[in-house]
């Protein structure tokens, strides 16, 4: 076929693949070990904020927030634990033999079975209590598994709850539904990942925690475990951006790009936790440095946005 021939049939393809509702590829860095990109383009994780409104309760949020601290990076070489701070994902292939699960929110769990095994990485460690997220992606389905509070028992696997996304679908969780966080969204999608930042290519927003918040939640987060009814206490689902004023002085190139992120991407609030922790997986190749300059960043840099524009439907985290 005539090479013009040829780059028209690849243009009229490309439509009809956009006019067909095909979400667009994101661009980002793939997580380490496969070919999947975390969520199309569109998603609401991907959405630049920076032109999005502060959100009218932003001050009210803040003052119950402990705006007086910096932000703690809630991985890396912290605490003399170096390599196991953090939140590990394991990769497996999609021949991986999966295994039935035993949830104690079974009636918001995704009941289908989980490929968990002995090569499972789980945060903390097998014995070590706390959280205990697993965080397992299928590199050939693109597939992610989440559970929390994961353990093996007399040769079954229990978990709090489990939830299961398609990595190139913007579909959301059933309203209401909890997930390995209380937010009811994924955690991988905004965990930071050491090839992205060693890339300078953090395309997304970033999970973080706080320890009051309201028994509410914004879209597109589907759950919520507060201990406050007021308003006036942060939502899960509460995005925020940090200031275009703020300036990262003297931070190395890698903190300098995790800044850029939290400007035109923000922070999600997605569990209940110590105030201002924000998420990172476990990586034996964090910097010392690059976590100690993102400990210099003060949470009082930081404003709520209003993100109600960025939803298309109820039902899915596709933005504009």
């Amino acid at each position: 076929m005539h090479r013009l021939a040829v780059l028209a049939l690849a243009v009229v393809t490309l439509t009809a693949g956009l006019t067909a509702g095909a979400a667009p590829v994101s661009q980002a860095k793939p997580v380490g070990g496969t070919a999947c990109r975390v969520f199309p383009a569109d998603n609401y994780w991907h959405a630049d904020i920076r032109g999005l409104p502060v959100h009218a309760r932003s001050r009210q949020w803040l003052s119950h927030m402990s705006t007086g601290v910096d932000l703690h990076p809630d991985f890396g070489p912290s605490y003399g634990v170096g390599p196991d701070y953090g939140i590990p994902v394991t990769v497996v292939a999609h021949t991986h033999p999966k295994v039935p699960v035993r949830f104690i929110y079974a009636s918001e769990s995704d009941r289908v079975r989980y490929p968990l095994g002995s090569d499972t990485r789980i945060e903390g460690g097998r014995n070590s209590g706390g959280d205990m997220h697993a965080i397992v992606v299928d590199r050939g389905a693109c597939k992610l598994y989440e559970t929390w509070a994961t353990r093996v028992r007399d040769g079954h696997w229990k978990a709090g709850s489990g939830a299961v996304w398609s990595l190139g679908s913007d579909r959301l969780r059933p309203d209401g539904w909890t997930s390995a966080d209380a937010a009811g969204l994924p955690i991988l999608p905004g965990l930071l990942r050491w090839n992205e930042v060693k890339a300078r290519r953090v395309d997304h927003a970033i999970r973080f925690t706080t320890d009051v918040t309201s028994r509410h939640h914004l879209w597109p987060a589907r759950h919520d475990a507060g201990s406050k009814d007021s308003l006036r206490y942060p939502p899960m689902g509460a995005r925020f951006r940090l200031k275009a004023s703020f300036s990262p002085e003297n931070f190395s190139a890698g903190a300098r790009a995790v800044v850029r992120a939290m400007k035109k991407y923000g922070l999600v609030l997605a569990d209940n936790g110590s105030p201002w922790y924000f998420q990172g997986e476990q990586n034996r190749h964090w910097p010392d440095r690059l976590v100690a300059d993102l400990k210099r960043i003060p949470a009082s840099a930081f404003v709520a946005v209003d993100t109600s524009s960025l939803k298309v439907s109820d039902e899915s985290a596709a933005t504009p």
